[in-house]
């Protein structure tokens, strides 16, 4: 396999490493800091990972869809259904997940899904966390899987990068993300190395759903029905969580301003390698 930013195989491996490895070094804060990132520091570094996401998710997801669907002779007049439902149920499911599995958002100081006292705090936004990356994994799967589906092909380079750019966006806010739950955890009573595993283990499910997103690409009818879901998905756990989380503590114009450099870096970076 040639390292080459324009080889699907080769980006696809580094895009899913870089997602699974960017967790694990922000759980790794654990070991040299008692406190989480600064609130400043944190909406910067949400707000701008934020506007790459949904940049991402709309240029590297949504349009590949549309335009999968539009080319496609299955669908004919109705091209718009598979960009347009997939959208929602991507959506949907995440909404639906919220509601079933316990866990609890610390910004918000809320609980979700079925009340189980016999869990942590923690431990439920330890899940939170780990529902939140199985969308960012799907996306990823996807969008490297749209790439391997057109090796050869006219525009193949840029398909890579965008699956790339969509990593690093994901990449950039699992570091503080991975923070956020192993340094909690350590000052609640857990020993370092427990809660280094469980920051880790958070995103774990990055990369196993990514790889099977990987397969379900080449699946070609469905394909614009799946990059569309991940768009939805994504989009959904940006707007519910990451950029929430970047405007805490009245930090709101550093998170705003940063979400826009991130959106507007990542627009650029399309246009240019489209």
């Amino acid at each position: 396999m040639e390292p080459r930013m324009d080889n699907p195989a080769f980006i696809s491996l580094i895009s899913l490493s870089m997602i699974f490895f960017a967790t694990a070094l922000g759980s790794s804060f654990v070991f040299f800091f008692r406190k989480s990132l600064s609130p400043r520091m944190k909406a910067l570094i949400l707000g701008f990972a934020g506007g790459i996401m949904i940049s991402a998710s709309f240029f590297g997801l949504s349009m590949p869809s549309i335009e999968e669907s539009k080319s496609s002779t299955v669908y004919a007049s109705f091209s718009f259904l598979p960009p347009l439902v997939g959208f929602l149920l991507g959506a949907f499911l995440l909404y639906g997940l919220d509601k079933i599995i316990p866990h609890f958002h610390k910004l918000q100081n809320v609980e979700e899904g079925p009340k189980n006292v016999a869990l942590s705090k923690n431990f439920r936004f330890f899940l939170a966390v780990t529902l939140h990356n199985i969308p960012e994994g799907l996306a990823i799967g996807f969008a490297c899987g749209l790439a391997l589906s057109h090796i050869g092909e006219t525009g193949v380079a840029a398909l890579c990068y965008s699956a790339f750019s969509l990593a690093l966006g994901i990449a950039i806010q699992n570091v503080p993300e991975g923070a956020a739950v192993s340094i909690p955890m350590f000052s609640d009573g857990m020993k370092k190395n427990k809660a280094f595993l469980f920051g880790t283990g958070s995103g774990a499910v990055e990369p196993l759903f990514g790889v099977a997103a990987l397969f379900l690409a080449q699946l070609e009818v469905i394909t614009p029905w799946l990059l569309s879901f991940a768009a939805g998905a994504m989009i959904y756990v940006t707007l519910d969580e990451v950029l929430p989380e970047a405007r805490e503590d009245g930090c709101t114009h550093f998170a705003m301003w940063s979400f826009l450099i991130g959106f507007s870096l990542m627009m650029v970076l399309e246009v240019v390698l489209a």
